[in-house]
């Protein structure tokens, strides 16, 4: 077995859950001690740091743009998916998410100005280890990695912690707790990199690469084993108060709170219709795939339910507004953020949306460095906090724990995907009527699309919408670009038309034509094929795709 080369920067973590209390602060998780892990107050303090430090705040490269996962990795996904745009050139991020060609109303076009013009060719050339933290590959294998073998740990003390109490409750929090992240950063994996390895040992791996789709097996079977731990506790209050220990208490608001096992049940099967939804085009959904999503959302997040959350602190132990993609995205001055609003994920909204209304600032275009991108101009920011519309839903606020960011599944997420399917089984009107719920949610003031009698293809329409507006800023967006082929080039079919685009003159085409032509699953990180070269039997770890 090899040590972990990429992602061996697993940091020393302290979590002020509630205060600072010494029983809180562990020594080096990379040399765990009797004092620290092995004791219950240790594994408590690790179970929150090893999560929440390691797996999405520090890693060997950072930096104030992409350091962060939920400002970074989250962020290349939000770009690539033209929810937001960059002219900044820190690993590349004014590139990546560039198309290769915008065609105006006017007939004119612009290509790429970037040299290598295309993504796949950009992606060739920045991945490699003596990019360092310049290759944008790197962070997101590097977190999760790192959240996996944190997980690992805990997995490999649980049984040897002499728990106060009820042992058995506690330690099936602990497991549970550690499995349900291993499936989660799994499902990460999957879904971004053409292959993966799959770790079972704190700070150990093997040369083993195995294709994406055994990473997503892989993930299900961890949120699988989530879900028997937590149903295996005698005490199902004791299991909520052992979680409650490790979440931080910040956290523990709106819909953050310790989840029963119940809800976490609900919560793995609705991260478990995304893996299956997610990683098939949506021309290859079979009927009983359709099926299968809407048994697993039937199943799902409920609107009561607690969910996976994180919040702003005022001392950033965690993160602070601007280590966020939304943080990163509003100004209220157009292209006043790292992150500038794309144009195209305004035009999402419908005339008289209130949510437009509520986060959307329009102010003088943007007309930002044309050698850096030709889709980041932009006439729109991000309200910070809102216009203050009652009842509509806020995108941005910087504020103190002001923000809920929901880091997995959610009740929206899961109802538009059982929203999906039900369209794509020939139930329209039913699956409208779950849109139409959605936008009363968060207070859109639309009038209903159910009982409208709309086509499959406006209804389609209405879920694609909606979908780009409700899972904006979480990293799922670039999914649906994928699966609905807008990625892709369009002599197969890719790309995007009617698209509202800004020239560097400031005119606005209302009518013009993406090409994107991105890759759908990235290849293995160079840093991490350099120290830890394929076995043979491997699976392929570069896409095939040119």
């Amino acid at each position: 077995m090899k040590y972990y080369k990429l992602s061996y920067m697993i940091l020393g973590a302290c979590l002020f859950v509630s205060s600072c209390k010494k029983d809180l602060a562990i020594q080096n998780p990379n040399n765990p001690s009797p004092e620290s892990i092995n004791s219950e107050s240790g594994i408590v303090s690790y179970a929150s740091g090893g999560i929440y430090i390691n797996g999405f705040k520090n890693v060997k490269y950072t930096d104030g743009v992409f350091g962060p996962f939920w400002s970074g990795a989250i962020g290349f996904h939000e770009l690539m998916a033209d929810v937001i745009g960059a002219d900044a050139a820190n690993a590349f991020i004014n590139q990546m998410g560039c198309p290769e060609r915008v065609v105006h109303d006017d007939a004119t076009v612009v290509l790429n100005p970037n040299s290598p013009n295309k993504q796949i060719a950009l992606i060739r050339q920045a991945n490699t280890n003596q990019s360092a933290g310049n290759n944008f590959l790197y962070y997101e294998w590097a977190y999760m990695y790192n959240l996996i073998s944190s997980c690992n740990l805990l997995l490999e003390k649980a049984d040897a912690v002499n728990f106060s109490g009820d042992g058995d409750s506690k330690k099936a929090a602990v497991k549970a707790w550690a499995y349900w992240w291993k499936g989660f950063a799994y499902s990460r994996i999957g879904s971004i990199y053409y292959a993966g390895l799959i770790n079972g040992s704190y700070q150990q791996t093997n040369g083993n690469y195995v294709t994406k789709e055994a990473i997503i097996t892989e993930a299900n079977s961890n949120l699988d084993k989530a879900v028997t731990e937590a149903n295996a506790a005698p005490d199902a209050g004791e299991f909520v108060a052992m979680l409650q220990r490790i979440i931080p208490s910040f956290i523990q608001v709106g819909r953050g709170g310790a989840p029963t096992p119940a809800m976490l049940a609900r919560n793995v099967s609705t991260l478990k219709a995304r893996n299956l939804m997610v990683n098939k085009t949506a021309a290859d959904m079979t009927p009983a795939d359709w099926n299968n999503v809407i048994t697993m959302t039937n199943a799902g997040i409920t609107s009561t339910d607690n969910i996976f959350t994180i919040r702003t602190d005022a001392r950033g132990d965690l993160f602070t507004a601007t280590q966020l993609v939304m943080g990163r995205t509003q100004s209220n001055i157009p292209g006043g953020a790292t992150y500038k609003l794309s144009e195209r994920w305004v035009q999402e909204f419908k005339t008289g949306d209130l949510r437009k209304a509520q986060n959307c600032v329009q102010g003088t275009p943007y007309l930002g460095q044309a050698d850096r991108g030709n889709a980041h101009f932009t006439r729109f920011s991000l309200k910070d906090g809102g216009t203050g519309l009652p009842g509509v839903a806020v995108y941005a606020n910087t504020a103190v724990g002001a923000y809920e960011l929901h880091l997995a599944g959610d009740y929206e997420e899961n109802q538009l995907m059982r929203a999906e399917a039900l369209i794509n089984t020939a139930q329209i009107d039913q699956g409208l009527a779950v849109i139409d719920a959605i936008r009363t949610l968060q207070g859109a003031g639309l009038a209903a699309v159910s009982g409208t009698g709309l086509t499959l293809a406006q209804a389609k329409e209405e879920l694609r919408r909606e979908r780009r507006i409700v899972c904006a800023f979480r990293g799922l967006s670039f999914y649906d670009a994928r699966r609905w082929k807008v990625i892709d080039a369009t002599a197969q079919g890719g790309g995007r038309n009617g698209c509202v685009a800004l020239k560097n003159t400031g005119f606005v085409s209302t009518n013009a034509t993406l090409e994107y032509n991105f890759l759908d699953y990235w290849d293995v990180p160079g840093n991490e094929l350099t120290y830890n070269p394929p076995a043979g039997g491997s699976a392929a770890v570069v896409n095939p795709k040119q």
